[in-house]
């Protein structure tokens, strides 16, 4: 029996006329973005210059070589951040997806543990997360007694995250688990899978799949707030633009600190976007006419 390979469907001329004009309009709206950008940023900066403090302000945020001179010791707080963020995502991963599942279990027999997981949730999103700092940071240490180990500030400005944020990520993990539709469950558990098993193998992967912009977005988040730990006393980038600030009596290290942070936002700033995107057409895309 011979078999023949069908022809592949081919965009109709409506469609191929369709895609011409998006290409065109989408040419006009990048050049016309372009413009009107580059206008906009020609008044702000004539506006800003022309400002009477203008020269002062320059001098005292913007100063180049106080920049290059505090650049060292602002790049190794900054290293210090890079680490602290990396062990709180982990963590943050972990706490998160644990209180997510302990909240969707059914039951009455697990209800202290969903109360005792709720009220985490409550605590800790209603609480700000500088005060989290100030209790993690005195209250551990102080609890340990002057006879305790000495505990890194950046130690405890780790746990201080980690508690904060685990209350708000597990609430995105919850809702993306909440919104797999129940017969997913079902026919898990149709075919012989476990509780666990229907989780880790059906709901999970789909949940994180709906919520990963709200968790990027959380992410970002995160990346900045992960200076505060200067308030314990790290050595961190925001510290370490403190210091410089108060050597050279200028707040343009700051302003590199700042910009650190941002340069490290972007590209999962970027990612997030393109992610939102991607699943936005994925959600609306059609036939082809």
């Amino acid at each position: 029996m011979t078999t023949t390979n069908a022809p592949a469907r081919q965009p109709s001329s409506i469609e191929l006329g369709r895609r011409a004009f998006r290409r065109r309009q989408g040419l006009r709206s990048v050049g016309i973005s372009i413009l009107s950008t580059i206008v906009l940023a020609t008044v702000a900066w004539l506006t800003i210059v022309n400002t009477p403090g203008w020269a002062r302000v320059q001098q005292t945020f913007f100063d180049p070589v106080v920049a290059l001179e505090s650049l060292p010791r602002v790049w190794d707080g900054f290293l210090l951040n890079l680490r602290v963020l990396l062990f709180a995502s982990v963590g943050v991963l972990v706490l998160s997806m644990a209180i997510a599942a302990i909240r969707t279990l059914r039951g009455p027999v697990f209800f202290p543990l969903r109360a005792i997981a709720a009220g985490y949730t409550d605590l800790f999103r209603g609480m700000p997360l500088i005060i989290t700092l100030y209790l993690v940071g005195f209250g551990i240490p102080g609890l340990l007694g002057s006879t305790g180990p000495r505990i890194p500030s950046e130690v405890l400005g780790t746990v201080a995250l980690v508690l904060t944020y685990s209350a708000y990520v597990s609430e995105v993990f919850r809702a993306g688990i909440e919104a797999v539709h129940p017969s997913q469950r079902l026919a898990a558990r149709a075919l012989g899978l476990s509780h666990g098993k229907t989780m880790r193998l059906v709901v999970l992967p789909q949940a994180v799949r709906k919520v990963t912009p709200a968790l990027m977005n959380d992410f970002v988040a995160m990346q900045k707030d992960v200076g505060l730990i200067s308030v314990l006393g790290a050595i961190d980038a925001v510290r370490a633009a403190q210091i410089q600030t108060a050597q050279f009596f200028n707040f343009t290290p700051y302003v590199v600190a700042g910009l650190l942070f941002v340069l490290l936002a972007l590209p999962l700033i970027r990612l997030t976007d393109w992610v939102s995107a991607r699943l936005r057409r994925r959600e609306q895309i059609g036939g082809i006419v």
